[in-house]
């Protein structure tokens, strides 16, 4: 368990910022953390930055396996939906095609309807997949109440380590942020 800090308000410490000068500033920065072994930060930045995922060791996420499971899984769940109809009690000669799909070869007319179900089941696990990895929907974040924080959306670029990081050490997180070349480092409370 994480030890929990505190500011000499009492008030619980959530981690630390620090901004950067550049893009190329933050992106060494990240290598510098990342290298330190820290596992609860990000990078915030107005714009994409190229490698920024390597820089931070970001591992590639498992959202495109679930979509493809639970894709594959609505594909084989509308397919069988359609064949028990066809066979127990709507069994209708449609577009020519004998009723029973692949037992009569009448495969042909459930292929409309399978491939819309793989997409909406697709589509339903790749959002609400996404939400979840993510920790999302989250009304709030300790960052924000940071007036510096708000300009990472215009023209500012910044790092932020958690204080639930094993590593997060308030002095020694401030020591590698400092030698990581940053221009400002505040506390952020919770």
């Amino acid at each position: 368990m994480a030890k929990v800090y505190v500011t000499e308000n009492n008030d619980r410490i959530h981690g630390i910022m620090a901004e950067f000068a550049g893009p190329a500033d933050l992106y060494h920065a990240c290598e510098k953390v990342r290298d330190a072994g820290y596992s609860k930060w990000d990078s915030f930045t107005p714009f994409p930055i190229h490698g920024m995922e390597e820089a931070m060791g970001i591992k590639r996420t498992i959202l495109p396996v679930i979509v493809a499971v639970v894709g594959f899984t609505g594909v084989g769940l509308g397919y069988l939906l359609q064949w028990w109809v066809s066979n127990s009690g709507y069994q209708f000669v449609t577009q020519g095609k004998p009723y029973g799909g692949l037992v009569n070869g009448g495969w042909q007319v459930f292929v409309p309807i399978t491939f819309e179900i793989g997409i909406l089941f697709s589509a339903f696990a790749s959002i609400i997949g996404m939400l979840a990895l993510n920790g999302l929907p989250r009304w709030n974040h300790p960052l924000f109440k940071k007036e510096r924080f708000l300009a990472s959306s215009d023209d500012k670029f910044f790092i932020s380590i958690e204080a639930g990081d094993a590593k997060f050490d308030p002095d020694a997180t401030r020591a590698l942020l400092e030698k990581a070349g940053a221009t400002s480092i505040e506390l952020v409370e919770e």
